[in-house]
């Protein structure tokens, strides 16, 4: 079937999995009968949390529908996603979820040049109060002092996180303590300046992101014995074993997997807040629904925005009930679960209902 769209189509979904933005321009020729072809462009393809949603993706999700999915590796900039969906689109693919964020406005632009639908899966909201969270329960643990992880700054995902971060344990930086003032200094910082912190808490030491953190820079954030490690994304991943040894409370923003859940269990990851591998699977749905002709949005015309928490584990009987309920052959978001929200017929309050349900 053929469809001529003139201006941009957008539908964002928030989930525990965050913001999903639709959109797509130009004219595109899509059969609903053709295999789908989706490229999914990737920041991290370590963590626990990557790993998790691609296998959900491409055996879970590749194995009932008629899909296929196209993986980036790890993006590092705004060029490098560009490229990615430039070489997407040359390959035939009808739609791209997003889950690097250097520069949102770019990866729609080039979309809407190229004539393919756009998701994109962290929405700032959401990130920010993930952080502010984890900040807020060990400033309420009493902490005085402690270190924080930002992993892949200047990624807006991780930024807002800790920017979260530091409004929960009620600290300021650079004198502001609103989400968008403390995120924009800490762009144009392109780090978290110690300096600029400012509250009861005092943030000991900051390490940047994987990468650009040595095992040296880890030893002496230890030797300054911070109440808790906080990481706003993949401390459970590198540094798990090294924080255990020295005893050091930690956090992270993660999924629950069985590593995590044996540092819960074993170790001192004392704070998880994460995202079931299928929380994506309404990304896909409405992917589908576009690239099939029904490009859904809400009562007034706009992006859908339905919203939906972290879920957060503080003890190994919590981090329990929330690992086993999402397998990899029985997902929360399973092919049933999905087709209820896939087709013509299928309207927002129909997702909006089934989102909020979960």
């Amino acid at each position: 079937m053929k469809r001529t769209m003139k201006k941009m189509v957008s539908m964002a979904l928030t989930g525990t999995m965050a913001v999903a933005v639709l959109a797509g321009a130009g004219t595109s020729e899509v059969k609903a009968a053709d295999k789908a072809k989706i490229g999914v462009l990737v920041a991290d393809v370590s963590g626990e949390e990557a790993q998790g949603f691609r296998s959900y993706y491409e055996n879970y999700i590749a194995g009932n529908y008629d899909v296929e999915f196209n993986y980036t590796d790890a993006l590092q900039s705004a060029e490098d996603e560009k490229t990615a969906i430039e070489k997407f689109a040359s390959q035939g693919c009808q739609a791209i979820i997003s889950f690097s964020s250097n520069d949102r406005v770019q990866q729609i632009e080039t979309c809407e040049k190229y004539g393919v639908y756009y998701a994109v899966a962290p929405g700032n909201d959401t990130e920010f109060e993930a952080g502010k969270d984890m900040g807020a329960y060990y400033k309420e643990q009493g902490v005085s002092k402690v270190a924080i992880y930002g992993a892949f700054i200047p990624n807006p995902m991780h930024v807002y996180r800790v920017a979260g971060v530091l409004n929960g344990l009620g600290c300021t930086y650079g004198g502001e303590s609103d989400m968008n003032a403390i995120a924009g200094q800490i762009f144009q910082d392109q780090t978290v300046d110690l300096s600029k912190v400012e509250g009861d808490v005092e943030v000991v030491s900051y390490l940047q992101g994987y990468g650009d953190t040595t095992t040296d820079e880890l030893n002496a954030a230890i030797q300054k014995t911070p109440d808790a490690f906080i990481s706003v994304g993949m401390a459970t991943t590198f540094f798990a074993q090294s924080l255990s040894e020295a005893g050091i409370s930690f956090s992270d923003i993660d999924s629950f997997t069985e590593t995590n859940g044996n540092s819960m269990k074993n170790g001192t990851l004392t704070y998880l807040a994460g995202k079931y591998s299928s929380s994506i699977g309404p990304v896909f749905a409405l992917v589908m629904n576009a690239i099939n002709g029904n490009v859904i949005r809400d009562e007034d015309g706009n992006a859908p925005s339905i919203s939906q928490g972290y879920l957060v584990a503080t003890d190994s009987d919590t981090f329990d009930k929330y690992s086993v309920s999402d397998s990899g052959d029985a997902p929360i978001y399973d092919k049933e679960t999905l087709d209820s929200i896939i087709g013509d017929n299928v309207t927002f309050e129909d997702v909006k209902t089934l989102v909020e349900s979960k």
